[in-house]
């Protein structure tokens, strides 16, 4: 065990943030997984707990691997990987998988192993990566619209076009987050006014497209609307019964909460162990444990932006800011669905929620962050032996 803290390197808080957001989840996904051992199972949620031990030990060992990875290879890995990942998406989205009449298709079965994988969670964490190498490459340049639109927004584009039907909010996500990186590496406000007006332009377009279908396509965006009308009028509706539930446990949860494993709402919320975990968490650990869990992201996000600031390199710190923001964000936005202060967007927990695909793929984008904070720390070390001639000397003799 030793041996291993040993070999741990990167910024520690991450390591501790991380691994204690990892700990904090099982007692919630335990409880909460009990309405699907009952609904779909035989009842048998430690079976659940295995399930979501076994996901977080992978996702720790994928985190340990990739920060050991010396952070410029990611440069190189994220050109190989576009391609890659456009293929996956292209398989994924010809499918064809339907729920309820609406377009569902995001998972694609892993051969052998029987598992099932979301293309888009890995879609974001290598598109961050490659706006990263673009922005970084073109940084002492100056950058015009024109030679920009085939090697940055192409892809983009092309991404978001295959995740946008069976799932607009990844897609939404995923296009703030480039735009967020590109401004801050140095892309011009006008540029970026002309690819949010094309893209807003694009999706209306999409929508008027589907609504002349009578397929999945149809239904999906229909959802959509009704999602957006039913959060802007206010007024409880059948449609909103995720929301209400939510609410409800919240409300029962007050400062201290009902106690672990005590909640009522889980037997009723669909998702209580995704989507709507956070609303379990305050029903059992009241608001205490709510903004516990959200100071814990809120510190996350400001050891991101040291580890970026930190950064010897343009690319190391829009890398860590690319892959390490859609993290916090995303989890602000799971946290807001829970208290209604945002439409339902089926976006999870970031290491709480159950799920195997989230789990992995932001462990994977905060191993990239600590290979990038543990090049600086080898940089110090570096620096600090020069400084010193007896330890040069020590190292002669």
């Amino acid at each position: 065990m030793q041996t291993l803290f040993k070999n741990i390197k990167g910024d520690r808080l991450i390591w501790a943030i991380v691994a204690l957001l990892a700990i904090l989840s099982f007692l919630p996904v335990y409880s909460a997984a009990s309405n699907l051992a009952y609904r779909g199972g035989n009842g048998n949620t430690f079976a659940f707990f295995v399930k979501h031990f076994m996901h977080l030990f992978l996702g720790f060992a994928i985190m340990y691997g990739v920060h050991k990875i010396p952070y410029r290879y990611f440069r190189g890995l994220s050109l190989v990987m576009i391609p890659i990942v456009l293929v996956l998406l292209g398989i994924t989205m010809l499918q064809g998988t339907v729920v309820e009449g609406a377009s569902a298709s995001r998972w694609i079965q892993i051969p052998i192993v029987g598992m099932s994988f979301q293309t888009s969670t890995l879609a974001l964490v290598v598109l961050m990566v490659y706006v990263a190498r673009y922005m970084s490459k073109v940084k002492d340049r100056v950058i015009t619209f024109k030679e920009s639109i085939l090697p940055l927004w192409v892809p983009v584009f092309l991404i978001l076009a295959l995740i946008l039907p069976s799932n607009f909010s990844t897609a939404a996500i995923m296009f703030l987050m480039v735009l967020v990186l590109v401004f801050l590496g140095g892309y011009p406000m006008r540029y970026i006014g002309v690819i949010l007006g094309s893209g807003l332009l694009a999706l209306v377009l999409f929508v008027m497209a589907a609504k002349l279908t009578s397929g999945p396509l149809n239904v999906k965006v229909t959802t959509w609307e009704n999602r957006i009308k039913n959060y802007s009028n206010g007024e409880d509706t059948q449609a909103d019964y995720q929301i209400e539930k939510a609410k409800i446990a919240i409300a029962s949860g007050g400062i201290q909460g009902v106690g672990p494993g005590k909640s009522i709402q889980k037997n009723f919320l669909p998702q209580s162990s995704s989507d709507f975990i956070f609303a379990i968490i305050i029903e059992e650990y009241g608001l205490l444990g709510g903004f516990t869990i959200m100071i814990l992201y809120m510190w996350l996000l400001f050891r991101i932006v040291i580890a970026a600031q930190k950064s010897d390199t343009i690319f190391g710190k829009l890398l860590v800011l690319g892959v390490g923001l859609p993290i916090v964000f995303q989890a602000l936005i799971n946290m807001a669905v829970a208290v209604e202060l945002f439409p339902v967007t089926g976006q999870t927990l970031p290491l709480i929620s159950s799920g195997g695909t989230s789990i992995w793929m932001t462990c994977l984008a905060i191993g990239i962050i600590l290979s990038v904070s543990a090049k600086r720390e080898e940089i110090k070390e570096k620096e600090s032996n020069e400084d010193n001639p007896l330890e040069i000397l020590s190292e002669t003799i």
